[in-house]
């Protein structure tokens, strides 16, 4: 089954204290910060992933569309919220598709879930997130050790050899 995972951009961003402090000093910064998260959070978790940001009080905002990192971010238009823009997207999908909405709004938790989606809180996307990075550092690390000798990923096998030969004499 096909999942999608909506983002309520900036719910998100003043709801995580890490991105919340980057936002003090520069929203812009802790846009990119969200994205670059979602992008490493997408390839993980393999569902489409959509980050929706406001863009409503923009004048003659015609909003925006565009894909980073495999990651959909969409600035909506003059006059629409992302919790508007977020309504019209789980009204259109078909029910054979999995819908989340990431965000802390209880309101608007309320109505996708009335809609047919599935909510997630701002803290439960944090959650998820710092689950992901520790799985994928157990990974990792489990990796590097299982290597016998480190030298096998950048050098060749002569130039292993000759370095283990050297190792061995001291």
């Amino acid at each position: 089954m096909q999942e999608i995972l909506l983002v309520d951009g900036y719910n998100v961003i003043h709801a995580w204290p890490e991105l919340k402090r980057i936002a003090e000093e520069s929203l812009e910064e802790a846009r990119h910060v969200l994205i670059d998260m979602m992008q490493d959070f997408q390839g993980y978790k393999g569902c489409r992933l959509i980050v929706v940001f406001d863009a409503h009080m923009i004048q003659r905002g015609q909003g925006k569309e565009e894909t980073a990192g495999g990651v959909e971010v969409v600035y909506t238009k003059e006059n629409e919220t992302a919790d508007h823009y977020i309504e019209r997207f789980v009204d259109g999908i078909p029910k054979n598709i999995h819908v989340m909405v990431a965000t802390s709004d209880f309101l608007q938790q309320t109505i996708v879930m009335s809609r047919g989606a599935v909510r997630i809180s701002a803290r439960e996307l944090l959650d998820q997130v710092k689950h992901f990075r520790k799985k994928i550092g157990r990974e990792y690390l489990d990796q590097v050790k299982a290597k016998s000798n480190p030298l096998e990923g950048w050098a060749s096998p002569e130039v292993a050899e000759v370095l283990e030969r050297w190792r061995k004499q001291r």
